[in-house]
Formats: C-alpha cells, structure tokens, sequence
C-alpha cells in the first residue's frame, strides 16, 4: 500500500494569493500553464485538483492536457468556481433562480472536463451557499435549494461522482455544508450513490471537529471519496503546511484511514502566501511519507485494545513512539 500512494494538490498551491491588505498580491499573478509547470517540479507529486473555468479564457483544453503530460501529472478533480463574485448570494441557494441556473451550467461544463482528463470526481465548495444573519433566509428553502441543486446534477451525470467539501465558514457566515454531519445528512436525503464528502483536514479542525472522527464517520455511511489535507491553528482556515500544527491529530487521522483500508490520493490543499510553494508543497509530501513509515511500523492490535480500554496514555504513547522515530528515518 505505502509503496503505491499517490500524493496531489489542489493546483492554487501554486498560484500567488492577495489579501484585504495586500492587495497587490504576494507575488506576480501565473498562469495556470505556470502553475502546472511549477507543480511537475515536486517530487512524488502527481496529482492535481484544477479550477473551471481557467481564469485565462485563452488556454486551452489541449494546453492543459500537453502541460500536465510534460509533467506527469494526472488530474483528480475539477473544481467549478461557484463562489465567485456572480455568486455571491449563493450559487445553489441563490434566490435569483438565473444564478442558480448559471451555477448548474458551469458545473455541467465541468462535468464536461472531468471526462475529458479522466478524472475522478467533479468537486464542489458552495463557499457562498448559506446566510450571514438572523431572519436573513428561510431555512427550510435554502436547505432545499442546497440539497435539490447537487441532487439534480449527480442524477443528470451519474457517470461521474461529486464530492462536497463542507466548511463551518467563510465566505458566508453560516455555509449550507458546515460539517460532516449536516453534510451526511444532505447526502443521504439526496439518496444517490454518486456523491460523497471531500473531508479536508483544516475545515474539520476549523469546525471544532476531531478529523479522525470525521473521516470513520464519513467511511461508515460510505461516503468518504477523497481528502485533502493542511493546518491551521483551530480558529481560522489557515491552509498551512500539513502537519506543522496539529501532527498527532493528522497521524490519528490516517491511521483511521488505513485502518478502515482506505485508499485514495493522499492531496493537500496549502496556501502558502509567503512560502516558496515548491519547498512548501515538498515538505507536506515529505511529512507524509513520514506518516506512511509509521503506519508501517505501528502495533494496530496494541493499538486497538488500548482504545477499548479508552488508555489515553498508552495510545499516545504508541502513537508517538511510531511517529517521531519514523521522521527522516
């Protein structure tokens, strides 16, 4: 297994980031050509998530497809950007049904996308779906808009699956998918077997989750079809290096992974502002790798009878001695 993971990013670890402040950004803007190129030079990275549409109306389908092939790379994922200003009252849960409209158009074209590379899934963050205020929606209705919308697409493009990455929030102040429960909740009514979670590591920290539980949570409905992972310090989505904050509650997160065997690219989803994303992209994948090491070599039955007799001190004490002994080993 260790031998043949696979490891991804979302293809914005690549690109230059402004912010309220610098608005000049952190950096000259890249191309998406760029940043494909600039991701080909990560070693054990063979993976990318892409944003639809490009954000240069002028690149090409087959400039994609040549510049991730001169790279090896393959693509996991497409990600409709329906979060845009366009969409700022929601893309599902807009109250301008035109605007919901366009959303399901952009994604259809997507869908579009996700076959031509051969991809595994069309991904979906609906960061504007929700509310800000008291008394500001019917909840009712925007819940039904939430959960119709995804549920009328996955039907239309059963071929392919969707996944939702769920966020408490940010853009909106209250996301329609804020947590692995509610988003179970909404996949299970859709009652569709193309359409899962994308659990991201950081939203489920950020939510005042533990993501360990998350993921066994989303893998006992069967609806854990891909992850990505990052840090934050608990009370922003931060989106920093994975494994530079939290490294035990990521460790006890693939355990959980592994021991429920499954198996799927291990993806990072970092926004490395003032970081070089090369180096910032290679030492992820090398904490990882770490990780890997230490799932090798970690006593999963000791492992399970300390759980079963909830010793917290033992567990930890395993944990740790399979973790920080696997480090650059």
């Amino acid at each position: 297994m260790s031998n043949a993971q696979k490891y991804g990013a979302g293809i914005w670890h690549f690109a230059t980031y402004v912010d309220r402040y610098a608005t000049d950004g952190y950096g000259p803007p890249r191309t998406l050509l760029e940043m494909i190129d600039m991701a080909g030079q990560v070693e054990d990275l063979s993976v990318v998530d892409i944003n639809y549409p490009f954000a240069d109306p002028s690149i090409s389908l087959d400039q994609v497809e040549d510049a991730l092939k001169r790279n090896g790379l393959e693509v996991i994922g497409i990600t409709p950007e329906i979060y845009t200003r366009k969409f700022a009252k929601g893309a599902f849960t807009n109250p301008d049904a035109g605007v919901r409209r366009a959303a399901a158009e952009m994604i259809d074209d997507a869908a579009d996308v996700v076959r031509r590379f051969g991809a595994s899934y069309v991904k979906l963050w609906p960061g504007q779906d929700g509310w800000d205020y008291p008394f500001q929606v019917d909840y009712q209705q925007v819940w039904k808009h939430s959960v119709e919308g995804i549920a009328e697409l996955a039907e239309k493009h059963s071929d392919l699956k969707f996944v939702i990455e769920y966020k408490p929030r940010e853009p909106r102040v209250h996301m329609s998918y804020d947590s692995v429960a509610r988003t179970l909740l909404g996949i299970e009514k859709m009652g569709l077997p193309n359409v899962g979670i994308l659990l991201d590591f950081g939203h489920a920290l950020y939510g005042g989750e533990s993501p360990a539980d998350s993921a066994q949570l989303a893998i006992d409905y069967g609806r854990l079809f891909g992850m990505d992972v990052n840090d934050n310090l608990r009370g922003w989505d931060d989106d920093l290096v994975a494994g530079t904050v939290h490294p035990i509650e990521l460790f006890e997160f693939f355990y959980t992974l592994r021991k429920n065997n499954w198996e799927g690219v291990w993806q990072l989803d970092q926004f490395p502002f003032r970081e070089d994303p090369i180096a910032a992209a290679t030492s992820a994948i090398n904490f990882l790798k770490t990780i890997e090491r230490a799932l090798d070599t970690l006593d999963f039955a000791a492992m399970a009878e300390a759980q079963a007799n909830h010793d917290a001190v033992t567990a930890l004490d395993m944990a740790r001695e399979a973790l920080f002994t696997a480090y650059r080993k």
